[in-house]
């Protein structure tokens, strides 16, 4: 039986040969994450990357995803859509995509950007979060982006 603050990764239902994210040396803070599929970003398109991976966390805790230092360097103009994505506890076995980390990029550059199967492409942070002594959130999450509402 699993802990209950326990952090975990996990596949994703049907993507059961999705690389698990793993730190590359013993000071590393990011889980590297892997691309599920082949893909190719026109220039100025968004695209969502499909991991494979969701994540389960106690309550306090909660992801950055970052894009790796590598892919910023030696492709200037790939970056995240959202600058860092923010991967909630409550975001795990949501009912709309079973808690699935996807990795939204933009392409500004002027050619397309191709992204093979297994590429490292982002980094997952474990990070503690705390609450206003005010605070009163009873929603719940019913999925991904933008589900919370505007």
């Amino acid at each position: 039986m699993m802990e209950q603050n326990a952090i975990r990764f996990e596949q994703v239902t049907g993507y059961h040969d999705a690389i698990m994210p793993m730190r590359k040396t013993a000071d590393s803070a990011g889980y590297d994450l892997h691309a599920y599929c082949s893909e190719s970003i026109r220039p100025g398109e968004i695209k969502f990357i499909k991991t494979g991976i969701k994540c389960k966390l106690p309550r306090g805790k909660y992801l950055q995803l970052h894009l790796r230092s590598s892919v910023g360097t030696k492709f200037a103009g790939i970056m995240l859509a959202n600058g860092t994505g923010i991967i909630d506890a409550d975001y795990y076995n949501n009912p709309e995509n079973e808690g699935h980390i996807i990795i939204p990029l933009l392409n500004l550059r002027t050619e397309p950007f191709n992204i093979e199967r297994d590429d490292r492409l982002a980094q997952l942070i474990v990070m503690d979060y705390v609450t206003t002594t005010d605070d009163n959130a009873t929603g719940a999450r019913m999925g991904g982006f933008g589900s919370t509402g505007k």
